[in-house]
């Protein structure tokens, strides 16, 4: 059976994309904000990564760039705390907002943050 194990993103600017992203905590070197294509491996083994728009049009030159949200990145959080100080993070560091933390029905502290592709972010923690 096929195993989920990267997920993969094509952004506008690499620097601004993988600014952001260290803010929640990936560490990412800094040498990497000139590359076309960067991997980002999780301590379970899990890849992110980001393709330029010129990586992506170089092998599939019909490329459209998507318009909206269908998929969203979600960063588990020790605590509601947490939730609530990474979010302010974002925001300070001129990111967007797209939902501020609230207390979800569902029992987790829960915030939306959009990257600077519109991507949204899901910070969370249980209550």
């Amino acid at each position: 059976m096929a195993q989920v194990d990267i997920v993969g993103m094509v952004v506008r600017d690499m620097a601004a994309s993988l600014r952001f992203y260290r803010l929640l905590g990936l560490d990412i070197p800094a040498q990497s904000d000139a590359e076309a294509h960067v991997e980002f491996v999780t301590p379970g083994g899990f890849r992110i990564a980001w393709d330029s728009l010129e990586m992506m049009k170089g092998f599939l030159p019909d490329w459209v760039e998507p318009v909206g949200n269908r998929s969203t990145l979600g960063f588990k959080c020790e605590n509601a705390a947490e939730v609530n100080r990474l979010y302010e993070q974002v925001i300070q560091n001129g990111y967007t907002s797209y939902k501020e933390p609230w207390d979800a029905f569902w029992g987790q502290r829960y915030a939306i943050v959009s990257d600077p592709d519109g991507n949204h972010v899901d910070l969370f923690a249980g209550l």
